[in-house]
Parts: structure tokens; sequence; C-alpha cells
């Protein structure tokens, strides 16, 4: 993934990962990635949990938005099947 993201960087095409192993993640390098302690395979959230989807995919988008040097990984501190996710406020991306 790291490889494939900053071969993407260099054409000028910024991107943001969705991590769930933290220490491969910092090993590899990616420019900008969204960490969370998730079981492996589930790095958008729970089968058929939309509002959680939604919120791992509006981390990463403002990520995107707000990361200010190369290699952060943001740690939103989201939790697995504990949380009722609301819907992301999507004019903070505006």
């Amino acid at each position: 993934m790291g490889l494939i993201a900053r071969a993407i960087e260099r054409a000028g095409i910024p991107t943001v990962s969705i991590s769930i192993t933290k220490d491969l993640t910092e090993s590899v390098g990616v420019p900008r990635a969204v960490f969370v302690k998730w079981p492996l395979g589930h790095p958008l959230g729970e089968r058929d949990n939309a509002p959680q989807q939604r919120t791992m995919i509006f981390a990463a988008l403002k990520l995107l938005t707000t990361a200010t040097e190369p290699g952060v990984i943001a740690e939103p501190g989201y939790r697995w099947r504990r949380e009722s996710y609301a819907e992301p406020d999507w004019t903070e991306l505006e």
C-alpha cells in the first residue's frame, strides 16, 4: 500500500490510507494514514454499519485537508462495536 501511495503522490495526487496495523504502516512509510485498532479485514468497520463506514471515510478525507507534514498517522480513537456513529458533518471538508 505504501509503495502505491508514494507513486500516486509523485504524480501530484494526495493519498491517505486506512490502517489496522500501525507497526506495518509506520515501517512502510505511507504519506498519511488513519489508524484504527479494529479486527483484520475490517478497516472501514462492521458489515452493514453504514454510519461507522462513512465516519471512517470522513476521517480519511479530513486528514487530507489537515495533515501538515508527510508521514502523519492519525488515531481518531474509534472503538470497535462499542460506539454509536452519527453522520459526519461533511461541510467540514469544504
